[in-house]
């Protein structure tokens, strides 16, 4: 017989794979801590393809084909594609989701309306980018409302971003009534971010006194480490940025100020050297100009796997955050807990208020805005001499983190559940 004192999570996620983006690691990390953290773990998932999770039930949805909203959607796409008709403004402007939207939340409904013989005690919804289909899904399903945790990883709609990200999107309306719609009905609302649960209770007054902050979780688990990619030199001051160079994320603050620490210490030019690794991005063509003027200076063409980003960033001297230039950052970059785990300096790049810096603490020495190019060629300086005298040079104590960001502190969703 099961122990009827082990409380019991359903998971509706978007997505468990891996590859997909930063946000589903973050997401996939937290599903392994509940099960680490002596929850019973069933997940749903809509990543349409068989993965498993160690040691817990995972099922994959299958999207459903034959409905007139499938036969809607792919005819949007067709057009858009053959005939440059792009009609999906118009159809958010006036339903403010997609045909494929509804399809998929339909899809996900149909899956977990099947579910027998599993009463969860908590009801967790996840999701990526800016869809929340999950969270559409258990809009449908009133029985689960005084269950339902619904995740917010990203503020939502667009127009409720902090700048520069903000615009009003097609069906901004819509979209925040279906919020509002989850700010009512769910009973609690998890947050990566202390700032992000206090932004979002601004623009939603429903969500106060729901709120439960879950941070990104460091995932424990060992893996083998691949080889690292030839462009990597061991043994050398490397500073890796690792993720995507959104338009707002302008790093050239930091590849200026690298080029004048090689002139300042022209002894380091050897034995250092500045990684950007992830997609192209509008960036892309300044950078191939900037590799002829700076050799010690690369960037990757696309995304690596997974597990050899993790090796750069655990072989790595510095790890980088970069975050936009604007008036505050409320998200916990999924990174956070990558270079938290490596125990290797961070050099954050970003507002004074956000989230990275309110965690690393008010003093943390190696934060500055993102085009501060001298206080940010002097942070380099001082670390890089520091490496140079201690190899294991560990640069900050980060142990108070790691305990922030892993299973510990899921204890209390036992305090929440009835």
């Amino acid at each position: 017989m099961k122990d009827k004192s082990i409380k019991k999570i359903l998971v509706v996620a978007e997505s468990i794979d891996l590859e997909d983006s930063s946000g589903t690691k973050g997401r996939v990390a937290l599903i392994k801590n509940l099960h680490k953290s002596g929850f019973e773990v069933i997940v749903y998932h809509y990543t349409r393809k068989e993965i498993q999770l160690d040691g817990i039930p995972c099922h994959s949805i299958k999207e459903n084909r034959k409905t007139i909203l499938f036969f809607l959607s792919r005819t949007e796409r067709y057009l858009r594609y053959w005939f440059n008709l792009k009609l999906y403004k118009l159809i958010e402007q006036v339903l403010g989701f997609s045909f494929t939207l509804f399809n998929d939340r339909n899809s996900i409904l149909a899956a977990l309306n099947k579910i027998k013989g599993f009463e969860p005690d908590l009801v967790l919804s996840l999701s990526k980018g800016t869809s929340f289909r999950p969270h559409h899904a258990l809009l449908k399903i009133p029985k689960w409302h005084s269950k339902w945790m619904a995740y917010i990883h990203d503020p939502y709609p667009f127009a409720s971003y902090p700048r520069p990200y903000d615009y009003v999107e097609p069906g901004h309306q819509k979209k925040r009534e279906f919020f509002l719609n989850v700010s009512e009905k769910a009973c609690f609302a998890a947050y990566p971010s202390e700032l992000l649960a206090r932004w979002m209770e601004s623009y939603f007054p429903p969500l106060k006194g729901k709120s439960v902050i879950i941070p990104h979780q460091i995932d424990e688990e060992e893996i083998d480490s691949p080889e690292l990619p030839e462009y990597f030199k061991k043994n050398t001051f490397t500073i890796v940025h690792a993720g995507a160079l959104m338009n707002a994320r302008n790093p050239m603050g930091l590849i200026k100020a690298f080029r004048k620490f090689l002139k300042e210490v022209p002894e380091a030019a050897e034995h250092s050297q500045l990684l950007f690794i992830g997609k192209k991005s509008k960036y892309t063509p300044e950078f191939e100009e900037l590799k002829k003027e700076i050799p010690q200076f690369y960037s990757s063409d696309d995304y690596l796997p997974f597990t050899q980003v993790q090796a750069i960033q655990k072989n790595a001297a510095v790890n980088v955050i970069l975050e936009a230039k604007g008036p505050i950052s409320p998200f916990l970059p999924g990174k956070f807990p990558h270079c938290i785990q490596t125990g290797k300096p961070i050099l954050l790049l970003g507002p004074y208020y956000s989230e990275s810096r309110r965690l690393l603490g008010a003093d943390y020495p190696w934060w500055s805005e993102i085009d501060n190019e001298e206080k940010i060629t002097q942070q380099i300086g001082e670390i890089y001499f520091k490496w140079l005298n201690n190899q294991m040079f560990m640069g900050c104590d980060y142990s108070f983190l790691r305990e922030y960001l892993s299973a510990s502190s899921l204890n209390q969703l036992n305090e929440l559940i009835n």
